[in-house]
């Protein structure tokens, strides 16, 4: 069974719900037919149900729940609740309610927040910032995390590093450069999200042009420090760097160059020193291993919700909302 097959059969286990506000993107209703028809999960849609389902001609959404800002018997009362989480900002009641009903991701983020639903889907036709605004607004982060960031899963084909081929790339989509601190809290929900996802322990390698001081360098000071902090806040994760690729990934290499080193030639999960490096890297793996990329993923949100690529299929939506299903889960 691959890692998507896995996933999607623990979301059904999970029954989870799933909101997708993007009603109005054909590429979303196609995702939910087939979500619904496979049982992945429930899923919420938002907008006006003889509108949505004249668009949908051909597909089945009859076991969908379907919310309609305008005619919502729940909307006042999520109002409510919206300015007091937003008074601080002079957010009056009236002001959240035009907000619910003109703006279906606050909507979406607030049937969460109520544990109406378990999770939201959405990017397809907004940007990251529209995605993720509402959910720092209104989920904030989870207990104990620093910051939100993301992560892609990679499944390499024909590889017997990582875990089976399976590794967790962080950050690869969201935080642009990282300082040590932020660069310890990616590792740690890296670690986490990796345990929940691909259910095996993670090791996690901090990835430089450096390993165990080849090199000297302010980038390098960054990595360390980093690891420095991660290990003393989180010492039950194993973790280790600066790391080189392939001191972390190839165990001959990591023999030679890290001998002692507890994570080197063994990491499944590889935290990059910034953006640049973490979008590069999971790109050339996924193009020229044709490696399977699923992501980005965010992490650290108290109630999972995900940004889709706004190029995303159908088919990479009901990915999505399986794993946020997943993400959903609590043990």
């Amino acid at each position: 069974m691959n890692f998507l097959q896995s996933i999607k059969q623990r979301a059904k286990a999970a029954g989870k719900t799933i909101v997708l506000p993007e009603t109005g993107d054909m590429r979303t209703l196609k995702a939910a037919d087939a979500i619904l028809s496979e049982g992945i999960a429930k899923i919420i849609l938002i907008g006006n149900e003889n509108e949505i389902l004249s668009r949908a001609d051909g597909l089945d959404l009859s076991k969908a729940t379907f919310i309609d800002p305008e005619n919502y018997a729940e909307l006042d009362t999520l109002a409510a609740k919206l300015a007091e989480l937003r008074k601080e900002k002079g957010m009056t009641k009236e002001d959240a309610s035009d907000l619910l009903k003109k703006d279906t991701l606050y909507l979406g983020c607030m049937l969460v927040k109520e544990d109406m639903a378990d999770g939201m889907v959405a990017g397809a036709v907004n940007s990251t910032p529209n995605v993720l605004r509402p959910c720092l607004q209104i989920l904030k982060t989870a207990p104990g995390v620093k910051l939100v960031s993301s992560f892609f899963v990679m499944v390499v084909p024909n590889c017997d590093f990582g875990e089976d081929g399976v590794f967790l790339f962080s950050d690869s989509g969201l935080v642009q450069n990282p300082n040590s601190e932020e660069l310890a809290a990616i590792a740690q929900s890296a670690a986490e999200s990796f345990r929940k996802l691909v259910q095996a322990e993670p090791k996690v390698a901090f990835l430089s042009h450096s390993s165990k001081g080849s090199a000297k360098h302010a980038d390098v000071d960054k990595v360390t420090e980093a690891v420095r902090i991660a290990k003393e806040e989180a010492p039950d994760i194993l973790m280790d760097g600066e790391l080189q690729l392939d001191a972390a990934i190839v165990p001959e290499i990591g023999k030679q160059k890290a001998p002692d080193s507890p994570v080197a030639g063994k990491a499944n999960v590889l935290v990059f020193p910034d953006l640049d490096s973490g979008n590069i890297g999971y790109k050339l793996v996924e193009r020229l291993a044709k490696a399977e990329a699923y992501g980005p993923i965010t992490q650290g949100i108290a109630k999972p919700v995900n940004d889709l690529s706004r190029g995303c299929t159908a088919e990479d939506i009901v990915g999505v909302v399986a794993i946020t299903a997943v993400q959903a889960i609590t043990e």
